[in-house]
Parts: structure tokens; C-alpha cells; sequence
């Protein structure tokens, strides 16, 4: 099953994208630095929902290792005299043991990985909100009779759309 975090990150990565494409055809360099910054906080969290779901199939892999190798050791005792039975279960539970050594291993190393993509990614999409942030001043204190018929639109357009939907 996909994690949800997945979906939704996809679905915001999605988003930012159109909005980053729209502000670029727009020349609204606030539209892009914010779809990008938006784009990238969406790959952030499909890359956590990926991790989890990571985790989850390697939580699943070790559950049927260890019904598996439970299932042998039934097998095995009732194959065997009693003096056998000992020495068997002995071997049984050190493979056991060693499965879920590897399992952890592998679950932990996918983990730090995706933290680490993740970790990437937020640390990318802050930066490009910054610069963004920093290049919308720019334009608002270069331009400020444009910025604030842009911004009354906006505010004019928002107001449609909430009144639209109470409506």
C-alpha cells in the first residue's frame, strides 16, 4: 500500500511545478520562486512517504522470514528424535537471529538515506525561498506602485474565490 505522504507530496510537487512554469511565463518572479520552493517541499515529503513505505515492505520481509523459518522448525522437530531437537533449534534460532540483523541493517540504511534525500531537498527549497524572498523585495522596492496593483488584484481575485465558494 503507498504511504499518503506520498500522494500528497507528489501531488505539491505537482503543483509547485505548474506554479514555478506559470510565474516564469508571467515574468512574476514571485509565482516561481514560490512553485519551486512549494515543488521541492512536495519532493521532500514523496520522499518521506517513500521511506516509509521502504520500512514498511522491509518490516513485512522480515514477518514472513521469521513465519518461514518458524515453519521450518516445526518441520524440522517433527522430523527428529528428542536428543536432535535441541541442537536444531539452537541452529534455528541463530539463523533467526541473523535475519533480523541483516532486516534491521537494511531498514535502518534505507532510512537514513531518505532522511538524508529528504534532509537535501528542505535544505535546497529554503535556500530558493530566501533568494526568492530576497528578489521579491528587489522588484516590490524597485517597482512599488506596480507591486501594489499587483497585490490589490491578487486580493481582488482571492476575495472572488472565497466568495465564490461561500456562495
Amino acid at each position: 500500500m503507498v504511504d499518503t505522504d506520498r500522494i500528497t507530496g507528489a501531488a505539491r510537487q505537482l503543483g509547485g511545478k505548474v506554479q514555478g512554469a506559470f510565474g516564469d511565463l508571467t515574468g512574476s518572479r514571485r509565482d516561481a520562486v514560490e512553485g519551486r520552493a512549494r515543488a521541492a517541499a512536495g519532493q521532500a515529503e514523496s520522499l518521506y512517504g517513500q521511506a516509509k513505505d521502504t520500512v514498511r515492505d522491509a518490516a513485512d520481509h522480515v514477518a514472513d522470514a521469521a513465519r518461514d523459518l518458524g515453519g521450518r522448525v516445526r518441520d524440522a522437530v517433527d522430523d527428529l528424535g528428542a536428543d536432535d531437537v535441541e541442537a536444531r533449534a539452537r541452529r534455528a534460532q541463530g539463523a533467526a537471529h541473523d535475519q533480523y540483523a541483516r532486516a534491521e541493517r537494511g531498514v535502518r540504511h534505507a532510512a537514513e538515506e531518505a532522511y538524508d534525500v529528504a534532509e537535501d531537498a528542505y535544505a535546497r527549497g529554503s535556500r530558493a525561498l530566501r533568494r526568492g524572498t530576497r528578489e521579491v523585495g528587489e522588484q516590490v522596492a524597485a517597482y512599488p506602485l506596480a507591486a501594489l496593483l499587483i497585490a490589490g488584484i491578487a486580493g481582488f481575485g482571492l476575495g472572488l474565490l472565497v466568495s465564490a465558494r461561500r456562495a
